[in-house]
């Protein structure tokens, strides 16, 4: 066999193991070099954002792989699927049935990766923390719902909640509940530069160049107690600016993995690729992007015009033409694959481009043609073809002739997320990838005061009624009724445009073991599952 293309399902609990290497290596790498494994993206700091490695701050999926790997959580995403584990914690659960008391207990024996022991006054510290410096950009919000958090015993923690919250024990296992240690990480402030002090799986020692992180070392942590089977004595990652460089290191075998920023032209050469030492896997992915309009600029402050762009956007062209079908149309914010997901804009708006019901939306709000604006994306942070496709965009919406859109690039990511944050960007390109595997996190993050995008949209059902409904749902297929309703309604007000959802890529070198399960289903790094075998 000349080339190994594995697909797999990443969802639900429905991965299964497969062949990832000729040989039956253990994976465990003890004494070996470190698996090497490259990723086409940037880690900065910037002065708005000096503090990418810090818990408080961090709200991106390279970040957050690298704090996933350093930081312990109380309770952690399985290998597969959606129902969560403890971690630091033996056992956590809620205490009553309206679901607003959560109680852990955590494990005895608990350290920091500098030998200071890890208390329940340590969680208690880290979650008040997060809400005190209450960073623009970071994840706070998924914490929102904490009322107080007490510590009965060095080992008992309980998180009093304002209301209830089904999907609490998951917001738990993200980044944004990491454990930081209360000796090092200042209460008020942010903790600047490149280092940590966690009780993950791994230490982490980096190397930067200038405000960008170029390499991340990360070495099996002896203190480390916890859930996870860790199969290799280190892992080397390495950042990349161009996706041709990676993959030619690939091919090199100057890294044994890579897993982010590969472009369609890229994974159809390794698909079609005779090098019989490379793999390919290819899983369902969850990452989704979208346009998001700032609801108060007054070129897209009526909805007409906002619908009048849903009704001409061809996402089946952008598939096409700029992504070689590497992922698929999406017409809702909540990506296919998830309970609760319904194509809402497919039914409003349709698949294809309807130029005439556009122009019919325009003139009955009486809106004056063309429509005038700009479309603002991050040049490099989803990848090379992002370009591309907003030139795509571009061409799609002035051929109509009813738009007059220009199109700009940031180089820089953090100055894009401060300046579209500040209101400065009519409508601009985002991502999302899943904070926890539930349409519920398609759909709070984006709505309500304190959102991730400061976003000024707000819709009253949805923040009082649909997500304090959909959460006190303990069964979350039951909850798909009120996610349904708040797809429809943003179909409607288009506050946001769903464009299309992903396909996850990893290719390895055929004496990589654990490849298969590199990703869980909410496409995170599990770099604790990689090791390395026999080549064949």
């Amino acid at each position: 066999m000349n080339r190994k293309t594995l697909v797999l399902p990443a969802l639900a609990g429905l991965l299964a193991p497969a062949l990832a290497a000729c040989g039956n290596g253990d994976g465990a790498g003890s004494g070996g070099s470190p698996i090497v494994v490259g990723v086409a993206s940037q880690i900065e700091a910037t002065k708005a954002a000096p503090a990418p490695l810090d818990p408080a701050q961090a709200y991106d999926t390279d970040a957050w792989n690298v704090l996933r790997s350093t930081f312990q959580t109380l309770m952690r995403l399985p290998r597969t699927g959606t129902a969560v584990a403890p971690e630091a914690a033996e056992s956590c659960g809620f205490r009553d049935t309206q679901n607003e008391q959560y109680r852990c207990t955590l494990r005895s024996g608990l350290k920091f990766s500098n030998g200071h022991d890890l208390t329940a006054q340590d969680v208690k510290f880290s979650i008040d923390r997060m809400r005190t410096i209450n960073y623009t950009n970071g994840p706070v919000s998924l914490l929102d719902d904490i009322d107080r958090v007490e510590t009965p015993s060095n080992r008992e923690v309980v998180f009093h909640l304002t209301k209830p919250d089904a999907t609490f024990p998951q917001k738990l296992a993200t980044p944004a509940a990491a454990i930081v240690d209360s000796q090092v990480y200042p209460k008020n402030s942010l903790y600047k530069g490149w280092e940590t002090a966690g009780s993950g799986p791994y230490t982490v020692k980096t190397e930067h160049s200038g405000d960008r992180l170029t390499k991340a070392v990360f070495t099996k942590n002896p203190e480390y107690k916890g859930g996870l089977p860790v199969k290799n004595d280190s892992v080397e990652m390495r950042f990349f600016d161009d996706p041709a460089d990676m993959e030619a290191a690939l091919r090199k075998g100057d890294i044994d993995l890579l897993t982010r920023g590969l472009t369609p032209a890229q994974v159809q050469g390794l698909q079609n690729s005779q090098d019989k030492h490379l793999v390919l896997q290819e899983m369902p992915g969850q990452e989704i992007r979208y346009i998001a309009f700032n609801t108060k600029d007054p070129a897209v402050s009526n909805k007409a015009v906002r619908q009048a762009v849903a009704q001409v956007v061809n996402r089946s062209q952008l598939m096409r033409d700029v992504y070689s079908y590497t992922g698929d149309p999406l017409y809702s914010l909540v990506p296919t694959g998830l309970s609760g997901h319904i194509n809402s804009f497919y039914t409003k708006y349709g698949s294809a481009p309807d130029v005439a019901a556009a122009k019919q939306t325009l003139q009955q709000a009486n809106i004056t043609t063309p429509v005038k604006f700009t479309l603002t994306y991050s040049k490099y942070h989803y990848g090379a073809n992002t370009a591309k496709e907003f030139a795509a965009l571009q061409k799609q919406l002035n051929s109509t002739k009813l738009f007059d859109v220009s199109i700009k690039g940031i180089d820089r990511w953090q100055q894009f997320r401060t300046d579209a944050s500040s209101g400065k960007y009519t409508a601009y390109g985002m991502g999302w990838f899943a904070d926890i595997p539930d349409a519920d996190n398609y759909i709070a993050p984006f709505v309500g005061k304190g959102n991730f995008l400061n976003s000024p949209y707000r819709n009253d059902k949805i923040e009082s009624q649909l997500i304090p409904t959909t959460r006190q749902q303990t069964d979350r297929n039951a909850a798909g009724a009120g996610f349904k309703q708040a797809q429809d309604i943003l179909a409607d007000d288009v506050p946001f445009l769903p464009l299309w959802q992903s396909k996850q890529y990893v290719a390895a070198r055929d004496n990589i073991t654990g490849v298969e399960w590199a990703l869980n289903s909410s496409s995170a790094l599990q770099l604790w599952e990689l090791g390395r075998g026999v080549s064949s």
